[in-house]
């Protein structure tokens, strides 16, 4: 790549370019952050300008991987489901009680149309407060949390 990544004293990531410009505040953004998180990243400066392109994150250097990886999991935050303890009814809103890869927790499904499907067993759910809950593989969970989901899809 012909750019380079630190962070300034407040934190912020920097890139400067092979021309020698320093853009502060930058942002990465994946391309396809559930199917491809690996591949397809844009780094956006401050204003949302596209600074640079990154085709796949194993290309570069493990420092400036590092940095990103550090960043996008600071932006990212995207419990996984285990398990599906319960739901309180079967229409909509309900209160789900799950096990995610980050402990048990509850939220509240407003509609079905909030769990959307990622190819073909991917599952993207979201609560009535926006907050995205993954689940990468519905044929890996057991019988009654697939029961469960399998009601509302």
């Amino acid at each position: 790549m012909n750019f380079t990544l630190q962070r300034n004293a407040f934190g912020q990531l920097v890139l400067t370019g092979a021309d020698g410009v320093t853009h502060e505040g930058v942002v990465p953004v994946r391309a396809f952050p559930i199917a491809a998180p690996g591949e397809g990243l844009s780094l956006l400066s401050a204003d949302g300008r596209e600074l640079a392109w990154i085709d796949r994150l194993d290309e570069l250097a493990p420092a400036q991987r590092a940095l990103l990886d550090e960043e996008l999991a600071s932006r990212e935050f995207t419990p996984r489901i285990r398990r599906l303890r319960s739901v309180s009814t079967f229409s909509t809103p309900s209160l789900w009680s799950v096990d995610t890869d980050l402990g048990a927790t509850g939220f509240v499904l407003k509609g079905e149309e909030d769990i959307r499907r990622v190819g073909r067993t991917m599952l993207l759910i979201s609560d009535s407060h926006g907050l995205q809950f993954l689940v990468p593989d519905m044929s890996a969970l057991d019988r009654h949390s697939r029961r469960l989901l399998e009601r509302f899809l």
